[in-house]
């Protein structure tokens, strides 16, 4: 893997390079605002209808947008030889978000000892694996253009997943405690974007210097959405 980053480096062209971290959380409605306090929300056909907690919000991702450093990124060049993998356990996708970089290829290795079917209805790359177990080296796809695509199961309900094609490599998920680190950013002036799957993406500008570090901090939340 360090050879492939390396390589990946020469590529680009990068002779000096910085990072980015800093964390990434959610923000939901006050109570308040929300009406939850007594009444309805407290009778037996209400009580115990789930919430959203976003303090425990995951999968967050933070990516530079566009092309980065003095050449285009190559995705063919790049990451040709990289393949990824979303693992069917449980009748759950893992990982439930998947970022990686346009061109990359994705395996889909079913570990249950029943059927699933993995196929998706996204403009991005749609797709269907059919019916399957275990890990046939044709239930493969390799994601060609950036933009999110939602995958599903045709039999089980709740198997979903979501694969995030970005147009480079610098990218990263935030860990539990909503910390992120973006590492050898070539220097320059970009657009730094935090996503969630349920959740406005929020955008800043951060100029990356030639070593050292600079830290960029999100809060996401339901806010600036037109009301009708």
């Amino acid at each position: 893997m360090k050879i492939i980053f390396l390589l990946l480096l020469s590529a680009l062209g990068v002779a000096n390079a910085g990072n980015i971290s800093g964390t990434v959380r959610a923000q939901g409605k006050p109570a308040a605002e929300a009406g939850e306090a007594g009444g309805s929300y407290d009778s037996r056909k209400y009580k115990f209808v789930e919430k959203v907690n976003y303090d425990e919000l995951q999968d967050f991702v933070v990516y530079l947008v566009g092309p980065v450093g003095t050449n285009p990124v190559v995705p063919s060049k790049l990451l040709s030889v990289a393949t990824h993998r979303i693992e069917q356990k449980g009748a759950t996708f893992a990982p439930h978000v998947l970022p990686l970089m346009a061109g990359t290829t994705v395996e889909w290795p079913n570990f249950d000892t029943i059927y699933h079917n993995v196929f998706s209805m996204s403009e991005v790359k749609p797709f269907d694996l059919d019916l399957y177990k275990g890990n046939p080296p044709d239930k493969r796809v390799t994601f060609d253009k950036p933009g999110r695509v939602d995958v599903f199961c045709s039999i089980h309900e709740k198997m979903n997943c979501i694969v995030l094609v970005l147009e480079n490599p610098y990218f990263a998920v935030a860990d539990g405690r909503g910390r992120y680190s973006i590492t050898n950013v070539p220097p320059g002036t970009y657009k730094l974007k935090a996503w969630h799957e349920r959740l406005p993406a929020k955008t800043m500008e951060v100029v990356v210097p030639e070593s050292g570090e600079v830290k960029t901090d999100f809060v996401l939340g339901i806010s600036g959405l037109p009301k009708y």
